[in-house]
Parts: structure tokens; C-alpha cells; sequence
């Protein structure tokens, strides 16, 4: 095999990204799906993944097991419930694979899990890859630095029906860039779960004397608009990332790779 071609294990395959990350892999020329994980009362069990999700990666089974579907490759791309994750982590671990977690809605415990392991694997680790929401936090933190006391301010965020977790893992993420940059007052935080629709954020700052808008509407998924560690952080030793730079998929997956 091309050694410039990275394998990848899709977890989550047949969900929204799942789905979308495998079309991405099958439009690269240096990318592979190698493996398949889905939840165990999935119908895509013991399936092909590359037919079910419209690939040319035929002969790629779907298993439930995160340590059969990493056994052949480099990175794994996890997109499953929370509650998945720390048996994922812990075969990654075990087998030595850098890991990419998309997934939103952790408990303090399972981030724990997650922070403690990235002393042993490469993790990069984001509540949402877009490089539009990237930048949308980091706008929030200007903002958060700028208007205060005499500003109220509302977030909200939309997202299609089958969305689990609610508020979503990048609001939660928008408040916690505005608590950790000054704005001390209080956040009317609002969801809403309906329809088909890709994510909306959006973020008020309202006054006396002006409304501030801060928003982001996506018009589909597009997972090949992402994140990477690229430029983050310096100090290569660490490999646990929460991520602000924007960059490319396939960098991400070499990046996260060549992490010690």
C-alpha cells in the first residue's frame, strides 16, 4: 500500500457525519476507509459500509466492536454517543492509534477519560470541525472581552430532529469561551430540534444603545471544512486539543498521526 495514503475506521458510520465522512474519504486520493463501528442494534451490522453508504470502499464490514473496526488503521474518526466513547478510547490506547473525537455531550467523567489518555495516544478533540464555527468562537471571545455590564446576551442554537444531546456541545462551547474571556452576567442559553436541519448558532448581545448579532448557519454537512491542530499549539508533546485553527481533514489525520 502507498505509505501517503492514511487508513481511517469511521465510528459511527451510519449517522450524519459517519455517513458524510466516508463520502469525503471516498472523493481523496490519499485517504482509506479501513474499518466500520456502529452502535449493536444497528441494521448496518455485519454489513458492507462502503455499499450502504454509497462508497467504492467495498469490503469493509461494520462491526460493534471499536478494537476489530481500528485493527487496520491509523486513525480512528469517532462520531457515536458519549457513552461510546470510553471503549473507544480505551481500545485506541490499547492498539496505539491516534483518535479523533467529533462526538458532542460528554460527562466530566468521560472527558476525564479522554484527557487522562491523551497522555498515552494522539486525541484532537472538538465539539464541532467547522471552520466557520472556529472562527465564531473566536469572534465570541473578542466580543466577550469587549461588552459587559452593559450588555444582556442570548445564545441559541437549531439542529435537525435526530440531534441527541441539546443544548449542543458548541454552545456549551460559545458560553464557556465568554465565562473564561470576562462576561460575567448571566447567559439565557435556548435549543430547538426540528426538521433536517445542519446546526445553526447564533449569539445576542443586546443594550441600551445596540444589538450585536454573532452567528453561523451552515447550508449542509461538509466535513472536508474542518479543524486541525496544525497551528494550535507548539509544545508537540501535547496531544489532548481543543481546537480553534482552521484547517483541512487530511491534515488533521496527519497531524494528529505524527503526535508523539
Amino acid at each position: 500500500m502507498n505509505d501517503s495514503v492514511i487508513s481511517i475506521a469511521i465510528l459511527g458510520i451510519s449517522g450524519r457525519m459517519g455517513q458524510a465522512l466516508v463520502s469525503a474519504i471516498d472523493a481523496a486520493n490519499d485517504l482509506r476507509l479501513s474499518g466500520a463501528m456502529d452502535s449493536p442494534d444497528s441494521r448496518w451490522i455485519n454489513q458492507d459500509a462502503g455499499a450502504l453508504a454509497g462508497s467504492s470502499a467495498a469490503g469493509v464490514f461494520v462491526t460493534d466492536s471499536p478494537a476489530i473496526a481500528i485493527h487496520d488503521a491509523q486513525v480512528a474518526v469517532n462520531f457515536t454517543l458519549p457513552q461510546a466513547t470510553p471503549a473507544i478510547v480505551s481500545a485506541c490506547v490499547a492498539a496505539g492509534r491516534a483518535l479523533v473525537i467529533g462526538t458532542t455531550g460528554h460527562s466530566a467523567e468521560q472527558l476525564a477519560i479522554i484527557k487522562q489518555s491523551s497522555a498515552k495516544i494522539a486525541i484532537m478533540l472538538a465539539p464541532n470541525m467547522s471552520l466557520g464555527v472556529n472562527l465564531l468562537l473566536k469572534l465570541t471571545e473578542l466580543a466577550s472581552k469587549s461588552l459587559n455590564e452593559d450588555y444582556d446576551i442570548e445564545v441559541f442554537e437549531a439542529h435537525h430532529r435526530n440531534k441527541k444531546d441539546a443544548p449542543s456541545g458548541t454552545l456549551l462551547n460559545l458560553v464557556k469561551t465568554m465565562q473564561e474571556n470576562g462576561f460575567s452576567r448571566s447567559i439565557d442559553v435556548g435549543s430547538n430540534r426540528a426538521g433536517r436541519h445542519p446546526g445553526t448558532h447564533e449569539i445576542g448581545f443586546d443594550s441600551a444603545a445596540d444589538t450585536i448579532t454573532l452567528g453561523r448557519a451552515p447550508l449542509a454537512l461538509c466535513p472536508m471544512n474542518s479543524t486541525s491542530t496544525d497551528k494550535l499549539n507548539s509544545r508537540r508533546e501535547q496531544s489532548f486539543f481543543a481546537l480553534r485553527t482552521p484547517a483541512n481533514l487530511r491534515r488533521s489525520f496527519r497531524y494528529v498521526q505524527a503526535i508523539p
